[in-house]
């Protein structure tokens, strides 16, 4: 495993310690204590890792295609031992296996649990799924920078104006789209505040909405989705991450904006108006509502 590997899950190590971070003071801030300890196993241990990886004398060696698929794959397994450390520390018994079930769950977006009732979790722990959603988002974008010389020229165009990057060149637009990806989460949690949300619930939606993750902070979205403005302000939120998040960073960063650049968006968008309008006049709101919901959340129409 070469110097730029070790950096690229080093990166995401740190990126974990910081958000176990949060998590701490998050526990100290509500009086949350009962899990408190494990927030500190994984600020320890990603912390660790990620400086390890970065502070090594490993000869940077050419890293080549078969290197990047590795190392991308290599992370799915690894990231979400870590993931893990706070459910299997937790004061609720659970087996290591269910335990990296729920991490690599929330690592990939999934959204199938091992928990039947939300209410009876602690608050910490709630924030940590949502948070490993996040960071699972955060991720996958990341490794499209970094296999996008295996797809094809018309999948390259549609993400980005780069045909190729230099290790240098990943981490600068990397850097980028961690940016635009923190504030997209904050501007969908603004507005989830504005429609009169919790901020609890608005900030783990906001989480969930930007990773296309299907983590909720409660057993039932109707408990907190309880009139038809929340409805359709979510539905709304929720094209953030219908709509490719490279589109977003392309009407930002990129200098030479032409429609046919954007080509791929159109003809989404235009589908999902079709599909919007076609259940709207079909079916009544609530079941449009939910079958939206689920057409959103798909990570098929999310590249």
């Amino acid at each position: 495993m070469n110097k730029f590997i070790l950096n690229y899950l080093g990166l995401f190590f740190i990126l974990l310690s910081i958000l176990s971070f949060f998590n701490i003071v998050y526990s100290y801030y509500f009086n949350l204590y009962l899990n408190i300890n494990t927030y500190f196993y994984t600020f320890l241990i990603s912390l660790i890792i990620g400086l390890v990886s970065f502070f090594n004398r490993i000869k940077d060696i050419k890293t080549t295609i078969y290197r990047k698929i590795f190392t991308v794959i290599i992370g799915y397994f690894l990231l979400p031992l870590v993931i893990a450390t706070p459910y299997y520390f937790s004061i609720y018994n659970l087996s290591f296996v269910n335990c990296y079930f729920e991490a690599i769950s929330g690592f990939t977006s999934t959204g199938f649990t091992i928990f039947d009732n939300i209410k009876h979790i602690d608050e910490s722990l709630i924030l940590w799924r949502s948070t490993s959603q996040w960071i699972g988002g955060i991720y996958f974008l990341f490794s499209i920078l970094l296999l996008i010389d295996i797809f094809d020229n018309s999948i390259k165009k549609s993400l980005t104006h780069f045909i190729s990057f230099n290790y240098s060149e990943i981490f600068k637009q990397s850097f980028k789209i961690l940016i635009l990806y923190t504030m997209l989460t904050f501007i969908i949690f603004f507005i989830l505040k504005l429609i009169d949300l919790r901020t609890f619930d608005s900030f783990n939606l906001s989480m969930s909405i930007i990773s296309s993750g299907g983590f909720l902070p409660v057993n039932n979205i109707d408990t907190i989705v309880n009139t038809n403005l929340k409805e359709v302000i979510i539905s709304l939120v929720m094209l953030f991450s219908f709509f490719s998040l490279f589109l977003f960073y392309n009407i930002i960063f990129l200098k030479e904006k032409t429609l046919n650049f954007f080509a791929e968006d159109i003809y989404l968008f235009i589908y999902f108006l079709s599909l919007a309008v076609i259940f709207f006049v079909l079916f009544n709101f609530d079941y449009n509502f939910s079958l939206i919901l689920f057409l959103l959340n798909s990570r098929m129409l999310n590249i």
